[in-house]
């Protein structure tokens, strides 16, 4: 609990309105938190740069980046060193954020694979980065393709994740972000339950089409999914011209599957066969 961080035996290198202000911290449950909610804590305002700096020093925040900081609870240890979770973190690095693509599709337990980096989708542009020892990719997208996205409580905070089936539109939108096509079908097949078709319809009329659908078609076709038939063929009136590779990046190869009007350069029905 960040409520036990403060501790008396370890207030003697902070003043009183250091501790005071380490206390308010605690009681909102901020484990991290920008500089503007760490102004509403501190008084007078204008010094609050400077009151995280001294805290820093001392070795209770440690900022992550420009106006985002990290409190350093007591079980740190002498050697301070802690992080806190990335999901948690992404909130705080870029304003819209949505944990999305590969990482979505963890954090549902819709792939077993761990990503290397956390992927934060925004509708902002900001360059990648690395974060006591996390690595950070964000994607930009339009605002109408900004949508989906869910309120989760995760390690007793709140957490803006895309959900379940705007995570599968994502990751047929772009593979590369999520582990490939496979990694899509696999999902398909491990949370098909779980999914609420209805809203995957909506979502597709929203995002307007293209390969996404293309590909998802594809796959429930290919898959055998049960009980999606007359879905399917809603589907296909959503359909654009052209054809469009079922795995980006993978070679213009293979037979071309005109209902989906998709080219299947990777055997998903084979290597599922596989798994």
């Amino acid at each position: 609990m960040i409520s036990a961080i403060i501790h008396t035996k370890n207030m003697s290198s902070l003043t009183s309105k250091e501790s005071e202000f380490l206390s308010k911290l605690a009681e909102k449950d901020l484990s991290v938190f920008t500089f503007e909610q760490a102004q509403a804590l501190w008084t007078p305002p204008e010094r609050t740069r400077d009151a995280l700096y001294r805290l820093a020093q001392k070795g209770w925040l440690r900022r992550l980046e420009r106006g985002v900081y990290l409190l350093i609870p007591l079980e740190a240890g002498p050697g301070r060193a802690w992080t806190e979770n990335g999901i948690i973190v992404a909130q705080y690095l870029v304003d819209p954020a949505a944990v999305a693509y590969w990482s979505a599709l963890h954090y549902w337990n819709m792939t077993e694979q761990i990503p290397w980096v956390i992927f934060v989708q925004t509708t902002r542009r900001k360059q990648p980065a690395e974060i006591a020892g996390m690595k950070f990719q964000f994607i930009t997208v339009i605002k109408d393709h900004f949508f989906g996205v869910a309120r989760e409580r995760f390690a007793g905070k709140t957490v803006l994740v895309t959900d379940r089936e705007k995570t599968l539109i994502d990751c047929a939108a772009r593979p590369d972000l999520s582990g490939g096509i496979l990694q899509l079908a696999q999902a398909f097949k491990s949370s098909y339950s779980q999914i609420k078709w209805d809203n995957l319809d909506q979502y597709l009329k929203q995002w307007g089409g293209g390969a996404v659908v293309k590909r998802l078609g594809y796959l429930v076709e290919a898959l055998k999914l049960p009980g999606q038939e007359e879905r399917l063929k809603v589907w296909q009136g959503l359909l654009t011209q052209g054809i469009s590779p079922l795995e980006p990046g993978a070679g213009g190869r293979g037979a071309i599957c005109v209902r989906w009007r998709i080219r299947v350069n990777v055997s998903i029905v084979e290597r599922e066969a596989r798994a």
